[in-house]
């Protein structure tokens, strides 16, 4: 389709509903084309059906905007309403949303099948931050040569690290033979919701902290200050590292 037939039938769609433009907002005062309306009041109260002509001149008394809440309605329903306020607080609840919005990612941990206590260690650490966070783990067993005829050895090792992390987590997904790797998937206790909330609470209370004690110095202060460890992450984060 070239760009002019294109152009040319975009313009036909979209000038095809009631000789205007498509768009998402409602129609308001003289905007508003039918003979009479289903009328609500300012606070929600019921007035009944009157000529459009009435309900306008209504919201001249009121120094409000008729709004159509129900096109399809008939008559439609319109009610009297500031609309400019109408849709701040629309657009500050939406955007609250957005922000209180939780997305559970899967984090992945690998791990080789004779990893030392100290690579353990922070293995783990690094597994109980993420379900602190209210993230999934994905738990890869790499094995490698000879290591592949004992299977064994991962399970253990994965069942060891489920037992560490069982107050924060569960087995989601038993382990299961993959190939050359073991994967076993773990779940949070605590919803992403939840584990959002608190690091948030954590973070205005050390802003709180801060502020209430202004003498201390920079350092203090940056080292009061969240961290990446701290706070959930939204974006999946692979551990490169290999034991």
């Amino acid at each position: 389709m070239s760009t002019r037939h294109y152009a040319a039938v975009r313009q036909t769609v979209v000038g095809c509903y009631r000789g205007g433009s498509i768009s998402a907002e409602p129609r308001i005062n003289d905007r508003i084309r039918v003979p009479e309306v289903r009328l609500v009041g300012p606070s929600g109260e019921q007035v009944g059906i009157v000529p459009l002509a009435k309900a306008l001149e209504l919201a001249q008394e009121y120094d409000l905007d008729l709004v159509e809440v129900a096109a399809n309605a008939r008559p439609p329903v319109c009610k009297l309403m500031d609309y400019g306020k109408f849709k701040y607080e629309s657009a500050m609840k939406a955007r609250e949303a957005r922000k209180n919005q939780a997305h559970t990612v899967i984090k992945e941990m690998k791990l080789r099948p004779k990893i030392d206590p100290h690579d353990y260690d922070t293995k783990k650490g690094h597994v109980v931050r993420f379900l602190k966070q209210g993230d999934k783990v994905k738990i890869t067993i790499m094995f490698r040569g000879r290591e592949q005829s004992r299977p064994e050895l991962g399970y253990r090792l994965l069942q060891r690290l489920a037992e560490d992390v069982q107050e924060l987590g569960f087995v989601e997904s038993n382990p299961k033979q993959d190939g050359r790797n073991m994967i076993m998937v773990l779940g949070p206790h605590k919803k992403k919701t939840e584990a959002m909330a608190e690091a948030r609470q954590a973070q205005e209370a050390r802003k709180a902290e801060a502020k209430a004690n202004p003498g201390k110095s920079q350092n203090a202060a940056d080292a009061d200050a969240p961290s990446d460890e701290d706070v959930p992450s939204e974006a999946p984060a692979e551990e490169p590292a290999e034991a």
